[in-house]
């Protein structure tokens, strides 16, 4: 059983920071994507930022310098740094991980969190 455990939103006001983390537990093999989406009330889930086994990342344009996402593949745990935040980054944020598993034979499924919010007031 697989579980993504995530951390760290709540309430601040617009050019504070907030540090998101998630970790995932299990019979996991590799992680090999971890990362954030967002999703804002009314709106579509959104990918924020990315990051690969071999820590390569992609951020979406809207956060490019102000987040920065690291992994830590001894802990299957992925962080996501929030800089300079802004009233427009409210949302819930869902932790997303796509992982080599062994069921018998070797699988990559993908998993998502429960969400934590994120509000930014003006």
């Amino acid at each position: 059983q697989v579980q993504l455990v995530e951390s760290g939103g709540g309430l601040v006001q617009t050019g504070e920071s907030l540090r998101l983390s998630c970790a995932a537990s299990g019979n996991i093999l590799r992680v090999n994507t971890m990362g954030w989406y967002r999703q804002a009330p009314g709106k579509q889930r959104e990918l924020v930022a990315r990051i690969t086994s071999d820590g390569s990342t992609n951020y979406a344009d809207s956060v490019k310098g102000r987040f920065t996402i690291a992994g830590d593949n001894a802990k299957n745990t992925v962080y996501l740094q929030m800089n300079s935040l802004k009233p427009e980054d409210t949302a819930v944020y869902y932790c997303n991980a796509n992982l080599r598993l062994r069921v018998g034979v070797l699988v990559d499924r993908q998993y998502w969190g429960q969400g934590t919010q994120v509000s930014v007031s003006s």
